[in-house]
Parts: structure tokens; sequence; C-alpha cells
């Protein structure tokens, strides 16, 4: 199993220790940030926020993109490292899914229209370094990252309590990284996409190759809680999983 890097400081102590081209690149950590767009270039991409109307969370595009800061739920986090994301178990959610997520979507170079790439034309690249921060209680599942297709996800990196896994399609535990995951752990996760495989690496190893045919992928990071008030309790905004990303790059080459 692959090493983990050194833990960063986390943001909530209740949370369980074990269970719980066109370049969009991230900036460096800044102590006095007070916007998430001073720690992450957040150009190309539009956030999905776990308030707002049923089944119609609230967006956020470019240009509002780059001043806006929503606490709790996406913030800098308190050394001014990271950009937090947090998504509760009583979260608005989409009307695809009955779990909140508090979430980045790739958009194109100007921020403006959703994007959309083949996986069997060009090179496309997502790399995020982020930890894990804190779980829901009861299902302690959260999802930091993926690879969207058309109307489901294609592979998702999903933590289940310690348990890391690298998802596939349905098949929620394809791949083990570690079983020994510890809240706060910062960590790089890396896809490559070319020729209809997608190349998925943790910390610089090959973990994992999927095969995948289509045209209309797209990147996704932040927390994507897999719970809600149906198998998550107490239904408040104080049960939540959380994200920090630290770094975020995405590159699209022919």
């Amino acid at each position: 199993m692959t090493a983990l890097l050194v833990p960063a400081s986390v943001q909530a102590a209740d949370a369980p220790a074990g269970p719980g081209a066109r370049t969009a690149a991230a900036g460096e950590g800044d102590r006095d940030a007070e916007l998430p767009s001073e720690v992450l270039d957040l150009g190309n991409w539009k956030l999905t926020l776990p308030i707002g109307e049923n089944e119609k969370p609230t967006e956020i595009f470019q240009p509002e993109l780059d001043d806006y800061v929503k606490d709790p739920y996406f913030t800098v986090a308190e050394d001014g490292e990271a950009v937090r994301f947090r998504a509760p178990v009583d979260g608005v959610t989409t009307g695809g899914s009955s779990n909140p997520r508090t979430e980045l979507r790739e958009m194109e170079s100007d921020g403006g229209d959703e994007i959309e790439w083949s996986s069997t034309d060009g090179r496309h690249t997502l790399t995020v370094r982020e930890a894990f921060t804190h779980l829901p209680e009861d299902k302690p599942h959260v999802v930091g990252a993926q690879i969207h297709g058309g109307d489901d996800d294609v592979t998702a990196l999903r933590l289940e309590g310690s348990k890391l896994y690298l998802t596939e399609g349905d098949t929620t535990h394809h791949h083990l990284i570690t079983d020994d995951y510890e809240l706060g752990t910062v960590f790089e996760v890396k896809y490559v996409v070319e020729d209809g495989e997608i190349e998925v690496y943790f910390n610089g190893e090959l973990e994992t190759t999927l095969e995948h045919q289509d045209s209309s992928n797209y990147f996704k990071t932040g927390a994507y809680t897999q719970a809600n008030c149906e198998n998550s309790s107490p239904c408040d905004d104080g049960n939540y999983g959380e994200v920090e990303i630290h770094d975020v790059k995405v590159t699209h080459e022919d």
C-alpha cells in the first residue's frame, strides 16, 4: 500500500481519528488569505453548495467565484494553506443525488460554460493535493475527487472510515489504496486520461488503470458527503463531511 504524507492539522477534534494546453493551477498558501481564490486558482471552475432550494442548490460561477466565501462551507482553512469544503448531512442536494456536496465542477477556460472532453482524444489530467478532515456520523463516507461522465461518476476517490478507495462506476470498492488513513493526512491524487484509459496515481504511485471511452467527461473535486439525514444522525449542520484542498491543477493537451 502507498505510504501517506505527514498529517496536517485536523479541523474538527470530534471527528473519528481513523474512521473518520488549458491549465488551472493552485497558488501558494497565504496565511493572510481571506478568500479561497487567494489560495487556489478558481478560474476554470464553478462551485456547488449544500444550500438553496430543494434539488436546486446554490451555484457560484466566475467571475463571482473569485470574490466568494461562505463560512463554514467554503472558506480558507485556519492556517491559510488550504481551502475548506464542508457539506452537512442536512444540506440541499442536486436532483440527481440524495447526498449533499460542496464541490468544484470543471468549466471552460473563462469559467462561463461547462466543459466536456473525450477520454479517447487528447490527454486530460487532474492533480489534487488535499486531506479529508471530518466524516459524518453513522455513515462516515466522503468523496474528495472524481471524474464524471454523462449522468454518472466514472471513478471517484472515496474515504469510508479509515479505508480509502478508488471506485469504478457502481463498483464502490474497485481498489483499496489504504486501510489506515488518518484524518488530516495530506496526499496527492492524480488522474491521467488518454487513449481510452484512466490512470490513477496516489502520492506518485500508479494505483489502477481503468478502461473508459466517453466524450462527455469532466473533473470534480471538493467534499461530496456520501450520507444524509436518512442514514446519519444527528440531522443538522454539525454532522458533516469535510475536505481541505491545498493545490489543484487541471491540464488538457491535444
